[in-house]
């Protein structure tokens, strides 16, 4: 896959993006009610308090709860097919990634999948999933 371009890291996803460079994936977790939430955001979506939000590491792990494959890609030089899917981390919220190292028609709802990572030019990498081992 050849890497894309990605939006620069601002205030609310820095400490995302910085854990992205060592390979691991990051959730934000709200000291205060112990929400957990994905993508970063200002404010705990649980509780609605914005001095409270860290970033932990999640298990990177998770399954696919819905997914479609791209035959049409929106931008030029990208190769299709490929897969975008919605992965419910074991964690409970929702990453929106792509799917790799499986045929597009392969992939089934409920399959477990694991993290894995495209490393971006600048250092940062972005989260992709792979099929879990068994």
């Amino acid at each position: 896959m050849k890497a894309p371009s990605v939006p620069p890291a601002d205030v609310v996803t820095a400490g995302w993006w910085d854990a992205t460079r060592e390979h691991r994936l990051a959730v934000q977790r709200c000291a205060e009610c112990s929400g957990v939430q994905h993508p970063p955001r200002s404010l705990c979506i649980h509780c609605g308090r914005t001095d409270t939000l860290r970033f932990d590491t999640a298990a990177g792990t998770g399954v696919v709860d819905s997914f479609t494959v791209v035959y049409r890609s929106p931008v030029p030089d990208t190769d299709v097919p490929y897969v975008i899917a919605r992965v419910r981390l074991d964690e409970g919220v929702i990453c929106l990634t792509r799917l790799e190292n499986a045929e597009p028609d392969a992939w089934r709802i409920g399959d477990r999948v694991a993290v894995d990572w495209v490393d971006l030019d600048d250092g940062r990498a972005l989260p992709v999933f792979v099929p879990a081992p068994r």
